[in-house]
């Protein structure tokens, strides 16, 4: 179903992402980093839904739908480095930067900084060209209104 999208985004050479498949990336981006613990709650999957419709605007229906195709598409997506490497090169910087945020709000949804979720929030924010000091700062905005 996502055959096509991930070709674009694996391209040697991809081209920006249009809007809607640029969501749909950034929001397989953050159901990657739910799953990477081994327990992709519930509350993760609401939190996702809020992101994504606060993000973009979307309705009450828009949202599961949107996260329900981010799940369909992160269980076929290649491995992290090339997933992420190929979201940085199709999706403006600022769209990248921004997410950073909601990973970790999804990272701490569950009240606990797993280490497996943070490696993997170092890592992705590394990939998607996003500093070590950016990342901490926009974890301790998350941490700051207890999201």
């Amino acid at each position: 179903m996502f055959a096509d999208l991930i070709r674009r985004l694996t391209e040697p050479m991809p081209q920006t992402l249009p809007d809607p498949d640029a969501r749909l990336a950034l929001t397989a981006l953050l159901v990657r980093v739910a799953r990477s613990d081994g327990n992709y709650a519930s509350d993760e999957a609401r939190l996702i839904e809020r992101i994504v419709a606060e993000r973009y605007g979307l309705s009450p229906f828009e949202a599961p739908k949107l996260r329900a195709e981010a799940e369909e598409l992160e269980a076929e997506a290649p491995d992290t480095v090339r997933f992420t490497r190929a979201i940085k090169d199709a999706v403006p910087y600022e769209d990248r930067a921004a997410v950073i945020e909601a990973l970790w709000a999804v990272v701490l949804a569950d009240g606990v900084r797993d280490e497996e979720e943070t490696s993997l929030l170092r890592l992705v924010a590394n990939l998607l060209g996003i500093n070590d000091r950016d990342s901490a700062l926009a974890r301790q905005r998350v941490e700051a209104r207890g999201n």
